[in-house]
């Protein structure tokens, strides 16, 4: 298990169940045992053929935003906008949105337009138009940073009329909405057809610099694949994404953004805890935005539907890798990415030969890094299903998600996970290996890659995972270099004393590199996060910060140079669910605030903001009472 290294106290190990795909979905090679785990093989890369162990993104390295540039023509260059204004500070209204619909005009689509809830077969997406009821909707919150990224004017969100082309109430000049068809397992379980239930993208622009992004409003009515829900969301629910989605961009994690949120002035009846009990909250929509909102169940679901469908698994790959991972069509021979695999290096994996195999590399490399990335800050998803997982490495679809307060790993946000706690804080990066098998054994199925090229990108799942997981946490301790011991200490007394993940972590870079402070005082910069703790585990955890002290000393870095560094890493300000839900709370009686006062905090949660303090301080009493502390996906 790939965080068994950490030694965590009792850890909740829940073992995922393998999927249960129809029986044609398992005409692959690859093995049951692969699926599950992958770690049967012994491996490694080739020393030499040229080869490199590919530490970094096949193609090169990758940055937070995502930010591919296509290959195919560029009609944003050619715009009047780009031209006038060489592509630099280009301010655009939101008619002048330079729109160009890829995924409409180069992939199947359903030839029926009704959003009565059906299978739709042989196609990505069904055109459908937003249908929510709206009332006088009103803007609560929006973000200038997301507004830049689409070269739209920040005055455009002061336009009348921005509420009810966001709500959906009026068209967007330009568009061309859809819902798209996805698949995926849930809880382990394959659940058969799911798709964009309530969530409408309005098309896909290119902005000045070439970028393709995407506009979805999540909340605006019923789709084919909205089953037996209404296609509506609550401003319980869309306040959190919004936020969360801004603040994890904050962190320096990879994740869909959010233009708007307005409410749409009608009532949602929604049961919140699953107890028969419904209440009406108010409806509110949010603009979604992201390079692509493709998941692993956009492909699953073709690959489950037996031979008819496998091709379009291709041709979703091929739209894929065109327009989100142009760097793959340009490898050569030349780029030398060769490496044995299997008993004593029996076969070799050359990911020049087969792009769909760099391509899966890509993917599972881009999710183990998100996921270390999650594990850094305390983050918890809560519902890693497939048809949750993004295949360009971005965190997607904020439900019942929640940061760590006390250092938990067994901690799980969501209601429904309680039982097994399949998707809990520990569990994240097997659950994540778990649900790159799937991928992989949905490009099998259609004869896209080998049962070597399968099992080597699982492979590399877990050699980044460990990578970029230890590189975190040696820089969130200081240290020079990884130490296992040290961490694993440190995470079994967190654990043990149930100390707060974010807040300690900013403490620890108080300490400083003297073997010469008394051993009463060793404790001192902690002593606002280790609270209530006897005399045996403050002995405990003085012989850690004995250790610890004399790792800084080696490693020879002045105490002002770390605490810099630890403090860049290690966040003030997370979005705890207590802070949420105050939130919610004024902007259930009209107030919208706290909710533009998060926004704002959370665009730099490592600076000390003075006067901002109250927001990194400890849970009160009331956070942890359910609908607070645990959530569940009802929104």
């Amino acid at each position: 298990m790939l965080l068994c290294h950490l030694a965590f106290l009792p850890l909740v190990r829940h073992v995922p169940p393998l999927a249960a795909f129809p029986k044609t979905f398992f005409s692959s090679p690859i093995s049951r045992s692969a699926l599950r785990w992958g770690w049967h093989l012994n491996r490694r890369p080739l020393e030499r053929r040229g080869s490199r162990r590919p530490d970094r993104q096949i193609g090169g390295s990758r940055s937070h935003s995502m930010e591919s540039k296509t290959e195919a023509r560029d009609p944003a260059a050619e715009s009047p906008a780009a031209l006038a204004d060489g592509g630099k500070g280009v301010r655009l209204k939101l008619e002048e949105f330079n729109w160009d619909h890829s995924f409409v005009r180069e992939l199947p689509g359903d030839p029926r337009s009704d959003t009565i809830p059906r299978q739709v077969l042989h196609a990505c997406y069904s055109k459908v138009s937003p249908s929510a009821e709206v009332e006088s909707p009103e803007l609560v919150a929006w973000s200038e940073s997301v507004a830049e990224l689409l070269d739209l004017d920040p005055k455009e969100f002061e336009r009348p009329d921005f509420p009810l082309i966001f709500s959906g109430a009026l068209p967007l000049k330009g568009g061309l909405p859809y819902a798209q068809c996805y698949g995926g397992h849930q809880f382990g379980v394959w659940a058969g057809q799911l798709g964009d239930g309530r969530a409408i993208t309005l098309g896909e622009l290119l902005n000045s610099r070439g970028e393709r992004w995407e506009l979805q409003l999540k909340g605006a009515g019923k789709t084919p694949y909205s089953r037996f829900a209404d296609g509506l969301a609550v401003l319980r629910s869309s306040i959190r994404e919004f936020l969360c989605s801004e603040a994890m961009i904050g962190l320096g994690i990879p994740t869909t953004r959010a233009l708007s949120l307005v409410t749409t002035g009608k009532f949602v009846s929604r049961d919140m805890f699953y107890d028969g009990n419904p209440k009406d909250e108010p409806g509110a929509i949010v603009c979604r935005v992201a390079q692509s909102f493709l998941r692993f169940g956009s492909y699953q679901i073709h690959a489950s539907r037996g031979k008819e469908d496998l091709d379009l698994v291709r041709t979703l790959a091929d739209y894929t890798i065109c327009h989100h991972f142009p760097h793959i069509e340009k490898m050569s021979k030349s780029d030398d990415l060769s490496f044995e695999v299997g008993v004593e290096g029996s076969l070799i994996v050359d990911l020049t030969s087969n792009k769909y195999a760099a391509w899966s590399v890509e993917v599972a490399e881009r999710t183990a890094s998100l996921i270390a990335s999650w594990q850094g800050v305390g983050f918890t998803h809560g519902v890693l299903n497939t048809d949750n997982m993004s295949v360009l490495g971005l965190t997607i679809d904020y439900g019942p998600f929640g940061f760590l307060d006390a250092f938990d790993p067994s901690y799980t946000p969501n209601t429904t996970d309680l039982p097994g706690r399949r998707y809990c804080f520990a569990n994240q990066p097997d659950i994540g290996l778990w649900n790159i098998a799937q991928f992989t054994a949905t490009l099998s199925a259609a004869q896209l890659i080998s049962k070597e090229e399968a099992n080597y990108a699982m492979e590399r799942y877990g050699d980044k995972f460990m990578d970029e997981y230890q590189s975190i946490m040696t820089r969130k301790l200081g240290l020079s270099k990884y130490n296992k011991q040290l961490i694993s200490t440190l995470l079994n007394n967190m654990a043990v004393d149930k100390v707060d993940y974010t807040n300690f972590f900013r403490l620890l870079s108080n300490i400083k590199a003297d073997t010469g402070t008394p051993k009463n005082e060793l404790l001192v910069p902690l002593k606002a996060a280790l609270l209530d703790i006897g005399q045996e585990r403050k002995e405990a955890w003085t012989t850690w910060v004995q250790t610890y002290i004399e790792e800084l000393v080696a490693s020879g870095t002045s105490d002002d140079e770390r605490k810099a560094a630890m403090n860049s890493v290690n966040p003030k300000y997370i979005l705890r669910n207590y802070l949420c839900q105050s939130a919610i709370n004024a902007a259930e009686q009209g107030d919208y605030g706290e909710v533009r006062r998060l926004l704002k905090l959370m665009e730099h949660p490592y600076d000390d903001q003075p006067g901002m303090e109250k927001y990194a301080r400890l849970p009160p009493a009331w956070a942890y009472r359910p609908g607070v502390c645990m959530l569940s996906c009802s929104s």
